[in-house]
């Protein structure tokens, strides 16, 4: 072990080791690691843990097993969890809005022959991807708060400034973290760099950002063509009260009005275009040979 590694592991720590091991371990022995078990950020599977639902997991994984690709198996147990809390990033924030926070675990294995490998994997970055194990008591939609498959808000897109999601909470047990290939969780990790992670986030950040203006744009020109067919079949209707009328749609409404609106525009005519052609007279009918 070098000797900042030596440094590192203090009584604290090794006292906190101590509590998940028979006999008392020597600084020689354990090798220490910090991981990033999860965030509050919206993940690849359009799911978020809860912000207050980080604190009571992070009393949870305490002492809680790491294992490879969430196996059940004994012979896949590699560390262990001996602390574990909230670190909140205020200055950054998350797609649905709010303060950054992950929750950071640090973790211990033995410095065996058997797992000597594994600790040069993770001091290589070879093995650095992390997923969680764990029972949430609830999952609601982040638009509305109702059970998630409840309404009609599609994950993945934005309703106004809020982007449709489903937010974990109450959490009922954490049962094991693993080393996996691809984790749900973007920069779920072994904690040392965070430069690609970071890249990839903004990227996706910036592609929502995109779809988000391109929805806005969407709905803006409903609310223009709703405007629109309120003149013509009103026409004495005030355009301030018009104004308001659109602005104040949201969503699967605008779409309702909007095709109710054409409908009546439809069977009043008002969509017949100028250059249409007239319907032949039958006046002349009976000399055509």
């Amino acid at each position: 072990m070098e000797k900042e590694e030596r440094e590192g592991l203090d009584r604290r720590a090794l006292e906190r080791i101590g509590r998940f091991a028979r006999r008392p371990l020597k600084p020689e022995e354990v090798y220490t690691f910090s991981v990033k078990l999860c965030d509050n950020e919206v993940d690849r599977e359009l799911e978020a843990f809860d912000t207050a639902a980080l604190g009571a997991l992070a009393e949870k994984f305490i002492g809680v097993t790491g294992s490879m690709d969430h196996t059940a198996s004994t012979r896949d147990q590699k560390a262990r969890i001996y602390d574990c809390r909230v670190v909140e990033e205020p200055d950054r924030q998350t797609l649905r809005g709010g303060a950054y926070a992950y929750l950071k675990a640090d973790c211990y294995m033995l410095r065996t022959p058997e797992n000597a490998e594994l600790i040069r994997e993770i001091d290589g970055g070879i093995k650095k991807e992390v997923s969680v194990g764990c029972r949430m008591g609830a999952c609601r939609c982040s638009v509305c708060g109702m059970k998630r498959g409840a309404c009609t808000h599609e994950p993945g897109r934005f309703y106004g400034e809020k982007f449709c999601c489903a937010v974990l909470s109450e959490p009922l047990d954490a049962y094991e973290w693993s080393f996996v290939a691809v984790p749900a969780q973007r920069e779920a990790g072994v904690i040392k760099s965070y430069g690609q992670a970071d890249r990839v986030i903004r990227e996706t950040a910036g592609a929502l950002a995109r779809e988000k203006a391109r929805y806005e744009r969407e709905r803006q020109g409903v609310r223009i063509e709703i405007a629109r067919l309120m003149t013509l079949l009103l026409p004495d209707l005030r355009a301030s009260v018009i104004a308001a009328c659109s602005g104040d749609l949201r969503d699967e409404s605008l779409d309702d009005v909007r095709k109710s609106l054409e409908k009546r525009a439809e069977l009043a005519g008002l969509f017949a275009p100028q250059t249409a052609a007239k319907a032949p007279s039958k006046a002349n009918e009976s000399f055509k040979i």
